[in-house]
């Protein structure tokens, strides 16, 4: 017997997909996740896609959307517009359905997905010469916050030194290879991914509402660069 249906959804790239998933009994346990179903989409036309390939998953598997029991959504960082988007289906189909919202990290998917220990640091590939890192302990200590931001990819070599890096990305992970880093390459973030840290989350109440929903870009825009260039 399933306890759940989950939505999931990643938006923050050029391409991104949706999940469909049954969450089951073992609370706690982000195993027990059943993905359904996964269906891509391609990168530039994710406004145009998104409604009707969610209609076409849940019809596919014989659902509405009333049966869905809570949203799981990549929250960044990643594109701004597609960021943007991603969340704004979620937000507009949890307030409608009245249904909690999961906000996923995609670094700290990376390093739920690797099963590393110890100093996990997760490495996204930015543009611009940059790198998404985040700071993890595995297992994380009573309190403690993890840390993510946006550093310049040579910062990023230097700061990795002691930590196990963990990346989807062929190039990054290369580059800390040829420094003498510790690496483990992921697969590609997908929907699935996220349904199954989702989970978790939900499980231990980490959920929020339509209107705390927020994304979490850690670059700057393009407009408020230049507006702190021109203040």
């Amino acid at each position: 017997m399933f306890l759940m249906i989950l939505l999931a959804i990643d938006t923050s790239g050029k391409h991104g997909s949706i999940a469909l998933a049954r969450a089951g009994e073992r609370a706690g346990d982000e195993s027990d996740v059943e993905v359904v179903e996964v269906l891509p989409l391609a990168g530039g036309t994710f406004s145009a896609q998104l409604v009707p390939q969610i209609a076409a998953l849940l019809s596919s598997q014989g659902f509405t959307k009333n049966a869905i029991g809570a949203f799981v959504v990549g929250s960044g960082p990643g594109s701004f517009t597609g960021l943007r988007i991603g969340l704004a289906a979620v937000k507009a189909l949890a307030e409608v359905l009245g249904k909690p919202i999961a906000a996923v990290s995609l670094l700290e998917v990376c390093v739920f997905t690797s099963g590393a220990q110890g100093k996990v640091m997760a490495a996204l590939e930015a543009g611009r010469g940059d790198v998404y890192v985040g700071e993890y302990e595995i297992p994380a200590k009573a309190g403690e916050v993890s840390r993510e931001q946006l550093v310049a990819r040579s910062e990023f070599l230097s700061q990795a030194k002691g930590w196990m890096v963990v990346s989807p990305d062929g190039g990054l992970a290369e580059a800390a290879g040829s420094a003498g880093l510790s690496v483990s390459v992921v697969p590609p973030i997908s929907a699935a991914g996220l349904a199954r840290l989702g989970w978790r989350k939900i499980q231990s109440g980490e959920t929020v509402t339509p209107a705390e929903l927020e994304a979490n870009y850690i670059r700057r825009t393009d407009a408020e660069m230049l507006e702190r260039i021109g203040s």
